[in-house]
């Protein structure tokens, strides 16, 4: 392997793969669009293309992990490099075969896909700086199974990838000692790497969508398709020495053609006069279920989940006065079961129980420290304004545990970022940016100590132990009033209540989009005993009407004579997702579904927070909600059970139900929950 040293480097041109990839778009949309202007006239139909033809151009976000050292037989630098990320383009011919009335469907690409990226700089032991740039790019062909599981134009694909390599250099660069400013700059070194796997097989996951560009009144057919795919590290070793790996998120956009075939045009038929069109809705049943009362009081055992974050006010890195600091010689009182007595400053509302557990954070990782002296922490912070920001709040943190809880500083490592390696504000995002950046503005703690994470969870950005406490509940679910419109969801769009009470007091609560809905009885009641109500359920029909129809029911406030022993669980959704990841379904199959009782009650309700639109948030709430009841169904069928009932409600933004209110970003990253209750059979 030959080695180049250049003494001199000269200026390089800067480019970005999102300039070549938008400038394509913009120039082949006004093209189309000039096409389609000429060929307006035409009045014959064709049908959607069942095969297309184009070309895909994309940007690969290409994110390094595991270690290099040798670069090459004749080089071997000072310093081992472990993470790093860059940006590569991918250019590729495709062709698709997917029949316009069928789900499935197959596509082939093949063309260059580049893998270049830097390494994080590293401390040689000179103590210079070292840095490390690749270049690699492979030749790849990518077979994948294609799925549009609404026969729409949203789709999904999944297949191989075989890529075979055609670049492989590398440029490494030793810098000067901060100490030795005047010291000569050591030239940088070229070459290509030692090896390297001429060819890997690895594996993609994506979805598209398909904006169509032509009508079918023209036989040649255009489709835009924006698509991301998600390729993980396996098989993605591009050496056969060492543990380098490279994970890859491919984004961009493809531009097909395709030819229809004609469709006969009708025979003319005479002209009559039409019959009026009558629309049948489909039927819908409602009714109201009120329970007489349910004598019990609920004790519950709650197990709340820990974010690893602690978020700060814009323009501070002092920590906020939200989370409850205490004083050297309060620690020794400290206890994790008793959080109820350690409330922080200004706290009201339905956040008086639940937030004091998040916002002694601080605390409850200090208690833990000091139990287990074995364990270290990283703590990171991200902040816009630049990676010092971001190092001192992380710094604030570091000395709060020091000081008060006397934790060695060399257990507490601390960092800056400029943004957090899980980010809300995605790029090219425009909506509610405030409250995304307020949710990025904080400071992750990481470790690998097992003694402070959650069970089934490792890695840095893995969540810290849960905190167990046992409360009691106001009023349990099951004694929530349940509204049913049987066959809502096939016949009205949305679906609404006007509840009136003896007085001519009119409660109005929705819409929804389910055929189910509970409402608890304290909301409709408040302080009053009992009382007789007429319910006007008010929906929009899918053919544009309006349908009304009543009851009427008496309804009784809760009461506790009694008691009955429960566990709330609750876990995390990450910002705009429905499906638990990988630790947390874990979590619910070997932590949760083995407390259920023979033939208890398992009652899941989806929450979200504000961000986002209020319909969205709903849809999102009931397909969390949805996804931990198909989790814990599963887990149970595997056991040979049966014998559980469930009580699954989605309750969106709404105020009335959410946990936490959505004044601070910690409330809000809270709110993305689904809350599991396990009730025994009485």
């Amino acid at each position: 392997m030959k080695l180049k040293i250049n003494s001199e480097k000269g200026p390089r041109k800067a480019w970005s793969p999102y300039t070549l990839i938008a400038k394509g778009v913009v120039i082949s949309a006004f093209m189309l669009i000039g096409m389609q202007t000429s060929l307006q006239a035409q009045d014959t139909q064709y049908t959607r293309p069942s095969w297309w033809f184009g070309v895909a151009g994309t940007a690969n976000f290409n994110f390094y992990e595991g270690s290099t050292h040798q670069l090459d037989a004749n080089f071997t630098p000072t310093a081992t490099f472990h993470e790093g990320q860059g940006i590569g383009l991918f250019v590729a011919p495709l062709i698709e075969y997917h029949p316009a009335d069928s789900r499935w469907g197959f596509m082939l690409q093949g063309g260059l896909d580049n893998r270049k990226g830097k390494f994080d700089q590293v401390k040689a032991p000179c103590n210079c700086p070292a840095d490390l740039e690749t270049d690699l790019s492979y030749v790849t062909i990518e077979p994948s199974l294609r799925l549009a599981p609404f026969k729409g134009d949203f789709y999904m694909y999944a297949g191989p990838r075989f890529a075979y390599n055609i670049a492989k250099s590398y440029t490494y660069q030793l810098g000067i000692n901060p100490a030795y400013p005047d010291q000569a700059v050591t030239p940088e070194a070229t070459g290509d790497f030692s090896d390297i796997n001429d060819m890997q097989i690895s594996m993609q996951v994506g979805a598209g969508y398909d904006i169509q560009l032509s009508s079918q009144n023209h036989q040649t057919q255009w489709v835009l398709s924006p698509f991301v795919s998600f390729q993980p590290y396996f098989g993605q070793t591009p050496r056969s020495i060492e543990t380098w790996n490279i994970t890859t998120i491919r984004a961009g956009a493809a531009l097909k053609l395709g030819r229809g075939r004609e469709i006969p045009a009708p025979p003319k038929a005479e002209t009559i006069t039409p019959a009026e069109v009558v629309v049948v809705v489909p039927p819908v049943t409602f009714m109201v279920n009120a329970p007489a009362n349910a004598p019990e009081e609920l004790k519950v055992t709650e197990v709340f989940p820990v974010r690893n974050y602690v978020f700060f006010d814009a323009g501070s890195a002092e920590i906020p006065n939200r989370y409850v600091l205490l004083k050297k010689d309060e620690v020794k009182d400290f206890k994790e079961d008793q959080l109820q007595t350690n409330k922080p400053k200004d706290m009201e509302g339905r956040s008086d129980r639940q937030m004091v557990v998040y916002y002694n954070i601080l605390n409850i990782l200090g208690d833990r420290m000091v139990k287990y002296p074995s364990t270290s922490v990283t703590l990171v912070g991200s902040s816009r304004q630049g990676t010092k920001d971001g190092r001192e709040m992380a710094e604030s943190i570091k000395e709060y545990l020091v000081n008060v809880f006397g934790i060695s500083g060399s257990r507490i490592t601390t960092k800056g970022q400029n943004r957090p390696d899980v980010p809300s504000e995605q790029p090219g995002g425009t909506n509610e940016l405030v409250l995304l950046r307020e949710g990025d503005r904080r400071v992750s703690i990481e470790s690998t100590s097992p003694e402070l994470l959650m069970e089934f969870q490792s890695g840095p950005d893995a969540s810290l132990k849960p905190v167990v406490l046992t409360t009691s509940q106001v009023a349990p679910v099951e004694s929530y009033v349940t509204f049913v419109s049987k066959g809502a969801t096939e016949a009205y769009k949305t679906w609404r209540l006007e509840i009136k009470d003896e007085k001519g007091t009119v409660q109005h609560f929705g819409p929804y989009t389910v055929d189910s809905v509970s409402i608890p009885t304290r909301l409709i009641l408040g302080t009053t005993p009992s009382g007789d109500y007429k319910v006007k359920m008010i929906a929009d029909t899918k053919a544009g009407r309006i349908e009304e129809k009543e009851s009427t029911v008496h309804m009784v406030l809760w009461t506790p004579p009694q008691t009955k022993e429960g566990m709330r669980y609750s876990i995390l959704y990450d910002f705009n997702k429905s499906k638990a990841n990988e630790m947390y379904e874990k979590y619910l199959a070997e932590i949760v579904t083995p407390k259920i009782p023979l033939n208890g009650t398992v009652i899941i309700q989806g929450h979200t927070d504000i961000i986002g639109g209020e319909d969205n948030n709903l849809k999102l709430s009931v397909a969390r909600a949805d996804d931990v009841k198909a989790i814990i169904e599963k887990s149970l069928a595997k056991a040979g059970r049966s014998d559980v009932k469930f009580q699954v409600s989605g309750f969106g933004e709404e105020e009335k139900s959410a946990p936490f209110e959505n004044k601070y970003p910690e409330e809000r990253f809270y709110n993305r929950t689904v809350i599991i209750d396990i009730i025994p059979k009485m």
